[in-house]
């Protein structure tokens, strides 16, 4: 019975995280529409440091942060350089370019592009069913950044598109790097946010970001950095924790793009495109095929 309501608690906590992810579209389209991609991104950082040093004082472990940030300031460092500075400056650029809902709908190919760069990384190898997800989600992309002109190859806006790739790639790297970093979850990604903030700082003082600020893109900026980069990863590390099965939580995160692309139609003033929806299709097959790939080599 412990273990059916842990299960059941684990799925509420990840669905919580999974509804504030979807939301993140439409609070990057709103906000952006008043600050430039580097000052959202600063405001959203000191917004998610601030909570997740609270968070760090709520369970007791200040000691621990501030002992590790003295041992472990390099890779802090190089961190907080890749995710959240590198990382959200690219993804900021990919929607300030794109509608939002292509801009996400790309975005979620990292899961393939982190296959293909394990090979070299962690020297695992790939599989057939990989090749055919990665031809599923990439046929999306295609099919997205062409606006299902892929006859002609004339892309919408080339530019963003290639943003919204390169963001998977980084987003891919810092994942396969984590996998060799030794530092609890939580003092991790608040020792990346602390390092992170002076480079964001430093960048957006170089390219005259300081300055002229709109405030009406502030709550969205507070929003973002409290729900998307702060409470949403308490929920999903907490269903993480509480469930037996990972994968049937995991495969909570299905619904989040097709949720974003409701919000950002309701909200945001979006319409919906044809060819986000077949192309979104795509790349959800592909993820789908590579999730099933996974359950049965760790079954057999």
């Amino acid at each position: 019975m412990s273990k059916l309501s842990n299960n059941s608690q684990a799925m509420l906590f990840g669905l919580g995280a999974v509804l504030l992810w979807s939301t993140v579209a439409t609070a990057f389209s709103l906000s952006l529409r008043h600050f430039s991609p580097t000052q959202l991104l600063l405001v959203a950082n000191v917004v998610s440091l601030i909570f997740l040093i609270g968070l760090v004082i709520y369970k007791g472990e200040i000691k621990s942060l501030l002992q590790l940030a003295r041992e472990s300031w390099k890779s802090s460092l190089l961190f907080g350089a890749i995710n959240p500075f590198l990382y959200y400056l690219i993804l900021l650029q990919a929607y300030n370019t794109l509608p939002a809902q292509e801009a996400q709908a790309i975005n979620y190919t990292w899961a393939i592009m982190l296959s293909f760069m394990a090979v070299p990384i962690l020297k695992q190898r790939l599989k057939v069913a990989d090749y055919i997800a990665a031809g599923a989600c990439y046929f999306g992309v295609l099919y997205i950044s062409t606006r299902g002109q892929i006859g002609s190859l004339e892309f919408s806006n080339i530019s963003g598109v290639a943003f919204a790739l390169i963001s998977t790639i980084i987003w891919a790297l810092y994942w396969l790097l984590n996998t060799k970093d030794k530092r609890p979850s939580l003092i991790g990604l608040t020792l990346n946010f602390t390092f992170a903030l002076p480079i964001i700082i430093l960048y957006a003082g170089l390219t005259g970001e300081l300055t002229h600020w709109d405030q009406d893109g502030l709550w969205g900026a507070i929003y973002i950095g409290l729900f998307e980069m702060g409470l949403s990863f308490v929920l999903w590390n907490k269903a993480m924790k509480l469930t037996n099965n990972a994968s049937q939580v995991a495969n909570l995160i299905f619904l989040s793009p097709l949720l974003s692309i409701i919000w950002l139609s309701q909200f945001a003033g979006e319409p919906i495109l044809r060819s986000t929806l077949i192309g979104l299709a795509c790349i959800l097959i592909g993820l789908f095929v590579q999730n099933i790939s996974k359950k049965t080599k760790h079954s057999t």
